[in-house]
């Protein structure tokens, strides 16, 4: 059995307290946050998973969970035509168990939405 591995793709802004396969927000390299609204914040932070999957030889296919967190689960609901279009922008067709969970508030103030995902990546074939 392969140890785990935590790891910090580049790209992707610096980790400080945590790896980028937890969860992730709209943030930029650069330590910018993405959009104003929360289906361009999902598109972003869609797109943060799905860099941090390829670091670790993973695709959009491998995610078995989603986990979303929303600070304005009305909005959420109102913008969800836009926030699917943004999800099958980054993951496909694929559509692993999801929940969505209302947030008093992420780390950063600004953030509306942070996705945590789980994958499991297949063994190499022999």
């Amino acid at each position: 059995m392969a140890a785990h591995r935590f790891l910090n793709p580049e790209g992707l802004g610096p980790p400080v307290g945590f790896s980028h396969v937890a969860g992730q927000t709209a943030h930029q390299a650069d330590g910018s946050l993405v959009g104003t609204t929360l289906t361009e914040q999902f598109g972003a932070a869609a797109a943060n998973v799905v860099a941090a999957l390829a670091a670790a030889g993973a695709s959009p296919g491998d995610v078995v969970s989603l986990q979303i967190f929303t600070t304005d689960v009305d909005a959420y609901r109102t913008q969800s035509k836009g926030i699917g279009a943004a999800y099958r922008d980054a993951f496909g067709p694929h559509y692993p168990p999801m929940a969505l969970f209302g947030v008093t508030r992420l780390f950063d103030p600004e953030a509306l939405v942070e996705l945590v995902a789980t994958a499991v990546i297949p063994d190499p074939e022999p």
